[in-house]
Order: structure tokens, then C-alpha cells, then sequence
């Protein structure tokens, strides 16, 4: 199953690793989208050739990625943070007497969230993803720059590519902690206070002792 699951997200992202020589995506961001993400080693790097045969899908893909590095590089920040065991003040259903300290740290927490408050969790991503932050509009960019400040197209072009490799690295990183903590057993943080590091090989590994 998991070997199902990297190749879809090897597929998925695959295009969007390599320009052709194809017309210049339409885009607010005065960079060509599809000279970015093109990163040493690899470089052109679209072995399905679809640039060649789905040239109109591109931007939407390219899209995508972008959106689910940015939802995974928050994923990976919150991992942290709460492997740190830093939470909110408070409860997060007083009528069920749940503080958000008794949520289990982990993906595993997710499932003892009441019920009302994952339907709130769905509401406010539907929310910025219909309204706010409209997935329609292809090239990411939302009117606030860089901190606020405008950038020219050198440096807007170096840090968009940071954003891209940063986003590969965190959708990589979030669903290895998922399956690392799916398999062993044990939380990120858990992990590493036994010296956890390697499944395979230090004495506590699920595969091979």
C-alpha cells in the first residue's frame, strides 16, 4: 500500500519538476513558472513527459504542488511544536471536559478531536480555500508580497524556488513522520528520546534487529 501511495505522490509531483520548451504559463508573478523548481541534481526532471503531451494541465499542477508544500510545511512546523508539548491554554470542548493538552501528540491525536470541532476544521479550510485563499487562482500569489515588501524578479524567482524545494522536502518529511509513527508505534519526539533512528538496524527496529 505505502509503495502505492509514494508512487501517486511521485506521479502527481513529477511534471512540475521540469520546463520544455513550451509557452510561457500565464502568471501575476512576472517569473516563468516553468523555469522554477528546476533544481540540481535531478534538473529537468519529467520522466512521464507530460510538459510534451498534457501542456495545458501545467499550471494547475504546478499549482497544486505548490498548495499541498505550503499545507506541508505548517504540518511539519505543528508536528514540531506539538512533539514539544506546546499547546493552548484551555479546553478544547468544555462540555466534554478535553483540554487541548489531553489531544495525544502525533497524527493519532487528529482522531480524538470532537467531532464539532474537525467539522470547524473543515469549515475554515473550505473557507480560505473557496474565499480567502481561492485554489482558482492558479499562481499563489494573494496581494501581500514578501512580508509586504515587493520584490524584483531575480530575488522573487530565488525565493519562490526556496518555496517550492522547502514544500518537496516538508511533503516528504510529513508523511515519512506519519508512516515512521504508523509503524513503530512511537511520536516523533518519542523517537528520538529513545534514539530511534533507523527502523531497520538499532536494536528496536519493526523490520530488521
Amino acid at each position: 500500500m505505502m509503495k502505492i501511495v509514494i508512487a501517486a505522490i511521485l506521479a502527481g509531483a513529477a511534471s512540475a519538476f521540469a520546463p520544455q520548451l513550451q509557452p510561457k504559463a500565464s502568471s501575476s508573478l512576472a517569473v516563468n513558472e516553468l523555469e522554477l523548481g528546476v533544481t540540481e541534481p535531478l534538473g529537468v526532471f519529467d520522466p512521464l513527459g507530460w510538459l510534451d503531451t498534457q501542456p495545458e494541465a501545467f499550471e494547475r499542477r504546478r499549482a497544486v504542488e505548490r498548495k499541498h508544500g505550503r499545507i506541508a510545511m505548517a504540518a511539519v512546523i505543528g508536528t514540531i511544536v506539538h512533539n514539544n508539548k506546546i499547546v493552548f491554554d484551555g479546553y478544547i470542548s468544555p462540555s466534554q471536559n478535553l483540554k487541548f493538552a489531553d489531544i495525544p501528540e502525533g497524527f493519532m491525536g487528529f482522531f480524538s478531536i470532537p467531532t464539532a470541532g474537525i467539522a470547524q476544521i473543515i469549515f475554515i479550510v473550505g473557507f480560505v480555500e473557496l474565499a480567502w485563499l481561492p485554489a482558482s487562482q492558479y499562481d499563489g500569489d494573494y496581494g501581500v508580497g514578501y512580508f509586504g515588501n515587493d520584490l524584483d524578479p531575480e530575488e522573487k524567482a530565488r525565493k519562490l524556488n526556496v518555496e517550492l524545494n522547502n514544500g518537496r522536502a516538508a511533503m516528504l518529511g510529513i508523511i515519512g513522520n506519519m508512516v515512521g509513527e504508523g509503524v513503530t508505534g512511537q511520536t516523533m519526539a518519542e523517537q528520538y528520546a529513545a534514539g530511534h533512528f533507523n527502523p531497520f538496524n538499532d536494536g528496536t527496529g519493526v523490520l530488521f534487529n
